[in-house]
């Protein structure tokens, strides 16, 4: 089993931090090329003309191999937001059909189908399971319910964010190809931990940020466009996005068509001199790791937290999602009663960190994390809840 990477980070003992899913901490390799990004910037005159592109590509074939995809078919964005906004322009919504989402999904693949809803004549229908956290069971009675609208869409997380039920996206795409409708994925809980191979699952568009599980900084995110959608107009006109428009060149606009890859998608200012290395040696150590030792040591650490804290009058009468249910990296907390009043502040005043969503405590370890932060969370919940 993976040992616990904690030396790796800038982590004191007495910190027990359980909150990757917010936003994990930068590996100390990470915040050096921070500190030597800002030393580039503060000397342009010093950087060679490779230099963006070498970035650029090194990033890309980072996030490439973390989804099993090529790396001619990811797109350099900001935020997964923009991915799909990506989509948005890409894919063909046919008037009186349906997008499919998750009820309390992120905003993300949410709000954007919301949005054209109206002017484009189609219906966007959030999909609740019916209490058990059965997230995947819920999606395919929604695309096979008789009677109902075509599907045009499923636009979904692959583990839900506020409760960490996790989704059977082979079961879901096989379903939707079934009956010819598209798949978007926001996988931002996902990459870099449970496996996922695009050539497999063959999403229209699947995207994750940095920020939270691969390690890395703010304002970077990776989309994989498939190449059925790889001729569609890109939400940003930008020079490397054609095929030849050069500045060094004595014809500037010498062949303006789009490039064929996902890269005309590549969002404009993509020159991110500080963070791309960043983003990239997150990622690098997430593919060198493997989803197998990672999946095998936060399964782990969840499993622990999970008999930890059932069966114990003194939990608050916190309930969890049934394992085969969930993430094996997000444990969530439910409290039937409630959540008691100030709980993470309480968890926080003694230094133990874990997120609040939607009246449950949302708790996820990463490779940080060993069997004695556990142990301690355990123990100061118990206080905290008391």
């Amino acid at each position: 089993m993976l040992p616990s990477q904690r030396a790796l980070f800038d982590m004191p003992r007495d910190v027990c931090y359980l909150n990757a899913a917010a936003w994990s901490p930068l590996p100390l390799a990470s915040q050096e090329a921070g500190r030597v990004g800002v030393g580039r910037k503060g000397r342009p005159w010093e950087l060679d003309a490779a230099f963006a592109n070498t970035m650029h590509e090194r990033a890309r074939k980072a996030a490439a191999a973390l989804i099993g995809a090529d790396a001619a078919d990811i797109a350099l964005v900001s935020s997964v937001g923009y991915g799909v906004a990506i989509a948005g322009k890409v894919m063909k919504i046919a008037r009186g059909a349906r997008v499919l989402t998750l009820k309390d999904d992120h905003t993300s693949p949410v709000l954007e189908w919301m949005s054209r809803a109206e002017a484009g004549g189609f219906r966007v229908e959030s999909v609740a399971h019916s209490g058990d956290g059965d997230w995947t069971s819920a999606v395919l009675a929604a695309i096979e319910r008789p009677g109902a609208e075509p599907v045009a869409l499923a636009s979904i997380s692959s583990v839900h964010w506020s409760d960490g039920g996790a989704l059977d996206m082979a079961r879901i795409g096989a379903a939707l190809r079934k009956v010819g409708a598209m798949l978007l994925v926001d996988a931002t809980h996902d990459a870099g931990v449970r496996r996922i191979d695009v050539k497999t699952l063959d999403p229209d568009i699947l995207i994750f940020p940095t920020y939270k599980w691969v390690l890395g900084p703010y304002g970077r995110a990776f989309a994989y466009v498939a190449k059925r959608h790889q001729g569609g107009i890109p939400v940003e006109q930008t020079a490397f996005g054609r095929k030849r428009v050069v500045a060094e060149d004595p014809v500037y606009f010498t062949d303006p068509s789009y490039v064929d890859s996902a890269k005309r998608f590549d969002m404009g200012e993509r020159d991110h001199f500080i963070s791309m290395e960043m983003a990239a040696i997150g990622m690098e150590m997430m593919a060198g790791w493997g989803n197998d030792a990672i999946v095998a040591r936060l399964s782990m650490l969840t499993k622990r937290l999970a008999e930890g804290l059932s069966g114990d009058r003194t939990n608050a009468g916190a309930t969890v999602m049934d394992e085969k249910l969930r993430a094996p990296h997000v444990l969530c907390l439910g409290f039937p009663q409630g959540m008691p009043e100030d709980l993470p502040k309480k968890l926080a005043a003694q230094k133990v960190y874990a997120a609040p969503r939607l009246g449950r405590l949302r708790i996820s370890p990463h490779v940080y994390n060993d069997e004695e932060d556990v142990d301690r969370f355990v123990a100061a919940f118990k206080t905290a809840a008391a």
